[in-house]
């Protein structure tokens, strides 16, 4: 693990940067990735950024002249050096990008479970968001925030905290959304993109993720989930779904929310944890290969014949451990 300063001192001196998301990207990820990118911009670098899904049009506010659409087939250059950002498990890059999985020089994160895969890691497991962590990196390398770089930082940290409810939400979070907003970044623009904008599609599978819910465990946990034949049928697209997590967590009296979420390819789910200070969702993840932070995280249940009341049953008998200890 190496500190800030060093990290600061790699990028400056690398050359020909590409900056890798996590597949499905959220706003932390995609936060990261296009502030870092700014920022070695400003440093006359050439980089770019490289994700295996498609980046939502909502976020073309983050991209230069509004556009991105930079692929694995028209990359602008060899990279050179290659960085991580927001990926605590290098298979999160998915499939597509699997070339690189064993070949990253940096990896940024906040994930207490990253693994470690990179040749070099800076890790804050209490950061909220890793936009926190991407601000000080940025500021150690001596670039100016500037218009591009704070709105991409605040769209991360709004997002990952849930507008700062979630509690990995802390002191320094606050600081550093204050930081950026009195450098320009335009809260309202990107509270209402990320926090106020809904599609009729995705309001209908709210409605039916709820008709789905079961509780379990004497009411502490509650499960939705999310089949991807409905999913494809209201053409909900896979970031609008990564809000609906916290909706079982929300009910009163729960302790462990749970959301399942069919894969595209059919062959098994997504599965996130959200839970109260007093449930640890990483520890209940890692017992099925996955990993997050202490009040949010995620693992997957893969097969091409896993059914959803399979999947169902191997996450409920975690939780059911992790609320018996």
């Amino acid at each position: 693990m190496i500190c800030l300063e060093q990290a600061a001192k790699f990028l400056s001196d690398a050359q020909d940067i590409l900056i890798l998301t996590h597949k499905s990207p959220d706003g932390d990820t995609i936060g990261s990735a296009f502030a870092l990118m700014h920022a070695l911009h400003r440093l006359g670098k050439r980089a770019d950024v490289l994700c295996q899904d498609p980046i939502a049009p909502y976020y073309s506010y983050l991209f230069e002249n509004g556009k991105y659409d930079t692929t694995l087939e028209n990359l602008p250059f060899e990279p050179k050096t290659l960085v991580s950002v927001d990926v605590a498990d290098q298979k999160l890059l998915g499939e597509k990008l699997s070339q690189y999985a064993n070949r990253i020089d940096l990896s940024v994160d906040h994930h207490a479970s990253n693994t470690g895969y990179a040749k070099q890691l800076l890790l804050r497991s209490d950061a909220a968001a890793n936009c926190e962590l991407m601000l000080d990196l940025i500021e150690a390398m001596g670039v100016k925030l500037d218009q591009q770089i704070v709105d991409s930082l605040y769209t991360g940290i709004v997002t990952d905290t849930g507008c700062f409810r979630y509690p990995s939400t802390t002191v320094q979070t606050h600081i550093a959304a204050q930081k950026l907003l009195l450098a320009g970044a335009q809260m309202r623009l990107i509270h209402r993109l990320m926090l106020e904008s809904t599609s009729r599609g995705k309001v209908q599978l709210i409605c039916d993720a709820l008709h789905s819910l079961r509780y379990e465990l004497d009411g502490k946990c509650a499960v939705i989930s999310l089949m991807r034949d409905r999913i494809n049928e209201l053409q909900v697209t896979d970031d609008e779904l990564e809000g609906l997590s916290s909706l079982p967590r929300s009910i009163e009296g729960v302790q462990v929310g749970v959301t399942l979420r069919q894969f595209k390819s059919y062959q098994g789910y997504k599965i996130s944890v959200r839970t109260d200070t007093t449930v640890d969702a990483c520890a209940i993840c890692k017992r099925l290969g996955g990993g997050g932070h202490a009040g949010a995280a995620g693992c997957t249940i893969e097969g091409k014949d896993v059914t959803l009341e399979q999947a169902y049953q191997k996450i409920l008998e975690s939780v059911r451990v992790e609320l018996c200890q």
